[in-house]
Formats: C-alpha cells, structure tokens, sequence
C-alpha cells in the first residue's frame, strides 16, 4: 500500500480548489443556505476552505482559522443546513469523479466537525 496521503490521492491543492469551487458555486445556489454568506468575501472564504480539507486530508496547508465552534457560534446553523451543505460537498467530490473511498472519507472527516458547526438560534432573533 503506498504512503499517499488522502490529500494525495484527491489531487493536492489545485484539485481540492477545483472541488471547493463547485462546493461552493453548488451552496451559493441554494437558498436553504446562501443567506449564511450574505457579505461574505468569498474569494476569502474558499480560500479558507481550501486549507481546511487539505488540513483534514493530511496535506501539506494548515488551517489557522478560528476554533470551528467558534467560526460557527452566531451563525445558528441547523442540523438540516449542515446536512445541505454536505450533500453539495458530496456532489462536488463527485463532480470532479473522487472515488467512492476517498468521498466518503473526506465526508466522515467533515461530519466529525457537525457539533462545532450546528448551534443554537442567537438570542436577539
């Protein structure tokens, strides 16, 4: 078995930001949870999500941004907006033929972040 890394095998940098631009061309279309972006830079936000799966698939980057939970905590993120947001990153692994194993583990590493990125409402709504 080679030393590959997950990250190797999607690809390296250029194929992750391949895969996070379809993610998010996919979330931004969807009104369930576009609003989470509204005044967002998102040349800045794919950027930052670029690092995070290289961080979590083993790749050289390091993510250096805020504690998940919390990035998340005034965002009031539904279990249903997560699972929407996953299921986009799902269709872009497939998108970009990520086979079978190497989707479902990207997937598992982000299912791993679900209770730092689903909160409660924010007390002022």
């Amino acid at each position: 078995m080679s030393n590959e890394t997950l990250y190797d095998r999607l690809g390296g940098e250029p194929a992750i930001g391949a895969v996070v631009e379809e993610f998010y061309d996919r979330v931004l279309d969807d009104d369930r949870v576009s609003h989470h972006f509204d005044g967002v830079d998102m040349a800045e936000q794919r950027s930052h999500q670029t690092k995070f799966l290289s961080a979590v698939t083993d790749g050289p980057m390091r993510y250096e941004g805020d504690e998940m939970a919390t990035a998340h905590e005034d965002l009031a993120i539904t279990p249903a907006e997560f699972d929407a947001v996953a299921a986009h990153l799902d269709e872009a692994l497939r998108t970009f033929d990520v086979d079978d194993a190497d989707r479902e583990a990207v997937m598992e590493a982000v299912a791993g972040f679900e209770g730092d990125v689903v909160g409660d409402r924010p007390a002022n709504e």
